[in-house]
C-alpha cells in the first residue's frame, strides 16, 4: 500500500507528466489519494498499456524513495486499472478526476473500483482486490 503525503502531491504529479511526455502520451488530468492515483491520458500508439503502466510506476517509485518528502511511501501496489473512454466522455472524466478528494468523501477507494469494474462489464475475483 502506498502513502503519498498531500502536501506534496503536484512535485508527484509534475514528475509522472514528465514520465508520459517521454513516452508522448498526453496528459488530461492527474489526481490522488494517500492510496491510490487516477491518471488520465491518451496512450501513444507505440506504448502498450503494461509498458506506460510499468515505466510510470518505476521511474516514480524511484523518485519517489529518493525524495524526502515521500519518506512514507513504500512502492506501488503490483496491480492496476485501465478504461478506456470515448471522445464524449473526455471532459466528463477530466472532471470525475479533477473531484476525487471530494469524491471520495462518499465512496472509498475499494467502493469506487469495485463499482467501474461493474459498470464496464469486467468480470473480477475478490481474491485478487486487496
Amino acid at each position: 500500500m502506498c502513502s503519498l503525503p498531500m502536501e506534496h502531491e503536484m512535485e508527484l504529479y509534475k514528475y509522472i507528466w514528465g514520465v508520459l511526455n517521454n513516452m508522448k502520451c498526453k496528459l488530461y488530468r492527474i489526481n490522488s489519494m494517500p492510496d491510490h492515483i487516477h491518471i488520465f491520458s491518451d496512450l501513444h500508439p507505440t506504448i502498450c498499456l503494461a509498458e506506460y503502466v510499468k515505466q510510470i510506476k518505476v521511474a516514480s517509485s524511484i523518485w519517489m524513495k529518493e525524495n524526502k518528502n515521500f519518506k512514507l511511501f513504500n512502492g506501488w501496489q503490483t496491480g492496476y486499472g485501465a478504461f478506456t473512454y470515448s471522445d464524449r466522455e473526455k471532459q466528463i472524466i477530466i472532471d470525475y478526476i479533477k473531484n476525487q478528494k471530494e469524491h471520495h468523501k462518499t465512496e472509498t477507494y475499494m467502493e469506487e473500483y469495485r463499482r467501474l469494474l461493474k459498470e464496464n462489464g469486467v468480470e473480477y475475483d475478490e481474491k485478487y482486490l486487496l
